[in-house]
């Protein structure tokens, strides 16, 4: 496989790259492709960001006259009578309304008006009384002549070609492309009656462009009407207002730049919308109807006002939802989109944003990624944090300082998505790498011992404790001569096979491998992990090991290899366990009495004429294993006799007395009431004449003619 060689862990694989790099041509196709979920993403960190700052209201010549509960409740429930709405018309004309802009559609007939009324009761129109009633419509369209009204028109789509009015306005096009090709398309329209919108100063589309969780978060200042531009309520108010007749659309290649409307330029999206920087609630905005048509409002609330006629009563459903997570009457986008025309105030969302937040996405998840891939999760979790808070931070700044609207939901999640890539990837590799080390330091520290330190790092220090434990200590006889004698190599060959099969034995048993000094080995139990059952582990270790040993000795001796024999020391006791050397290097190991005992018991087998000495410490914990008793024993530099024994089993049944008849001349050698040298060595002299190849028998029968009285057997060798 390809590899980065100076490159460190995960990195120096050609992989990792190749994944760091998928993982970034996706999230940079999913940015292009913009999907739904992205686009609620990005959104609802723009609505958070209006929740954190509003905008600062201040106040401007906009005021919106509400058709409230309170108006109906005084006035009457609605559809009003068209000459109630000429009363309102007039009323706020007299009040000093520089534009009065109705959000209603008045695309039929009033159902009040007398003429309707006759029609409802089948009277002929041609009545002369009901001739004489005033129609309604015309009452209203009279009462809007030479006054700035503004009426609400109603684009859609799917209805078939609608055909354009005369409409009081002109919309001029300049730029690289046709602008009309980037505003959002309707090829229906429902218009004011013709009567009313003769009247009118201007017509205006009330449609607004809400997103698909329906919270109304830009409002359009121009639509298409079959490929032709036409103005929404807002805009046409505005124009209105300065006595205008045109509309200058700018574009680009990449959408509209901006509209000019009169004097102002409004800065727009690329489909001339404008987005709402909403404001916390300012019931100084509204005013209710009622109060207008009764004359008790202040004229400083009206004059000089662009003044919109809407509803926030619920019955009349006009009611949306709005990026502060409340509803709010639809005529308050309008007058929003309105107040921030006037003051100069505009959210926007970069032509470059796109593109730099593209390339903040792609580059972060790809060096998150690789920092992911090749660092600890502590130190790629500190780069996600501080990159996000970077990400965020500057975000947050561009829409404070700049009111500039710049993703940073989206590049965050998908730093996120690239960290848990990286950091899965990286533990993973660390886990197989792991693996690896534990199989391979398992070789040269027992695997109990390495599972004991992956489970409890914090051992790792310098120091002991003290703990009970048993021994074995095993040593190989004739090694050194057998060196001269043959190649080396076969012979390190063939015990690198002994020692393999020994410590396959130990781990058998869960031993710890204390250390191998030449040929020989040195094993505890009951450490790093308690063991209950130790002495009883370690005898039947030994046991085991004594049987591979014997056998392969002589599988090895019958081709003609003087390989020795295997000697054994087992014994327990209290030790210092734990960690000893120096900061630099350390070794785990025990410390104390017991140990260099089971290195006496050992050795002590060349004396005995027995391979594997046992101590009676060892056997009060194991259950009953056939032994023979070799003797109490005073190992030298030692004042304290121990007690002795050697397993049955590896003694040559064919060379050996009986164990009752041994057993019997023995008791009479220990402590007690049978005690009696006399009739023991009597005991052991029959035994010796039929088993004169037993060596305990030839041992202690010496003693005996050489004046012991008891089983105390004094060493004076190692």
């Amino acid at each position: 496989m390809l590899r980065f060689r100076k490159l460190p862990g995960v990195l120096g694989h050609a992989w990792a790259w190749v994944l760091v790099l998928a993982l970034s041509a996706f999230v940079l196709a999913l940015w292009l492709l913009d999907p739904i979920p992205m686009r609620g993403l990005r959104l609802a960190q723009f609505d958070q960001f209006q929740r954190w700052q509003p905008r600062s209201y201040t106040p401007v010549p906009v005021r919106v006259v509400d058709i409230d509960e309170a108006s109906l409740k005084a006035l009457g429930q609605w559809p009003w009578p068209r000459t109630r709405l000429a009363s309102l018309v007039a009323q706020l004309h007299a009040s000093g309304a520089a534009v009065i802009a109705l959000d209603l559609l008045l695309s039929e007939p009033d159902r009040t008006s007398p003429a309707a009324m006759a029609q409802l009761w089948t009277i002929p129109p041609t009545t002369d009384w009901l001739q004489r009633l005033p129609d309604h419509d015309a009452v209203l369209a009279r009462t809007m002549v030479g006054r700035s009204v503004v009426l609400g028109s109603s684009l859609s789509s799917g209805m078939g070609a609608a055909s354009l009015p005369q409409l009081p306005f002109r919309v001029v096009s300049v730029g690289a492309t046709a602008p009309q090709s980037w505003l959002h398309g309707h090829d229906a329209a429902v218009w004011p009656l013709p009567g009313l919108m003769g009247s009118a100063s201007g017509v205006g589309a009330l449609n607004f462009t809400a997103d698909s969780d329906g919270v109304v978060r830009r409002v359009p200042l121009m639509l298409q009407l079959n490929g032709q531009p036409v103005p929404t309520l807002s805009a046409e108010v505005l124009r209105v207002a300065q006595g205008t007749r045109n509309y200058l659309l700018r574009s680009t290649q990449a959408g509209v730049q901006d509209v000019r409307i009169g004097n102002l330029t409004v800065p727009t999206t690329a489909q001339a919308e404008l987005w709402l920087h909403y404001t916390a609630d300012q019931p100084g905005r509204f005013v209710s109807a009622a109060q207008v048509l009764r004359g008790t409002v202040a004229p400083e609330l009206l004059a000089g006002h662009l003044v919109l006629v809407g509803s926030s009563a619920a019955g009349l459903m006009d009611m949306r939802a709005n990026p502060l997570g409340q509803q709010m009457p639809g005529v308050l986008a309008h007058a929003l989109a309105l107040e921030q025309m006037l003051s100069g105030h505009y959210l926007q969302r970069p032509a470059w944003a796109s593109g730099l937040e593209a390339v903040v996405l792609a580059l972060g998840v790809l060096l998150l990624g690789l920092v992911a891939l090749g660092a600890s999760v502590r130190a790629a979790g500190a780069v996600l944090v501080a990159v996000l808070i970077g990400l965020w931070g500057g975000a947050w700044l561009a829409f404070v300082q700049g009111h500039w609207l710049l993703d940073a939901a989206n590049p965050s999640l998908a730093l996120v998505l690239s960290f848990g890539m990286g950091s899965g990837v990286h533990h993973w590799s660390s886990e197989r790498q792991q693996r690896w080390l534990r199989t391979a330091f398992s070789r040269y520290v027992s695997p109990n011992r390495v599972a004991h330190l992956l489970a409890h790092p914090e051992q790792l220090h310098l120091g002991g404790q003290r703990q009970v434990c048993s021994f074995v200590f095993t040593d190989l006889t004739g090694f050194t001569p057998l060196m001269e004698m043959i190649d080396p190599v076969q012979v390190v060959a063939l015990l690198n096979d002994y020692l393999e099969a020994m410590l396959v034995i130990v781990f058998k048993f869960e031993g710890t491998l204390d250390r191998f000094v030449g040929d020989a080995i040195v094993v505890l139990f009951s450490a790093p992990v308690v063991q209950r059952d130790h002495r009883q582990r370690a005898l039947d270790c030994a046991l085991e090991m004594d049987a591979f040993a014997t056998a392969y000795a002589r599988r090895l001796q019958a081709q003609g290899i003087a390989w020795g024999n295997t000697r054994i020391g087992v014994h327990c006791g209290e030790v210092i366990v734990g960690n000893f050397g120096g900061k630099a290097l350390f070794d785990y190991r025990a410390l104390g009495d017991p140990i260099n005992t089971a290195a006496r018991l050992e050795s002590v087998n060349k004396q005995l004429g027995t391979r594997v000495c046992v101590s009676q410490a060892v056997l009060d914990g194991c259950s009953a294993v056939p032994m023979r008793c070799v003797g109490r024993l005073v190992l030298k530099g030692k004042s304290l006799a121990l007690p002795v024994s050697t397993p049955l089993a590896t003694l040559d049944a064919a060379l050996c007395a009986p164990t009752p008849n041994y057993d019997a001349a023995m008791l009479l050698l220990q402590p007690g009431p049978e005690h009696d040298a006399h009739a023991a060595r009597q005991a052991f002299e029959a035994l010796a004449r039929h088993y004169p190849q037993d060596p305990l028998l030839a041992l202690h029968l010496q003693r005996l003619r050489s004046g012991a009285s008891d089983d105390v057997i004094v060493l004076t060798e190692k």
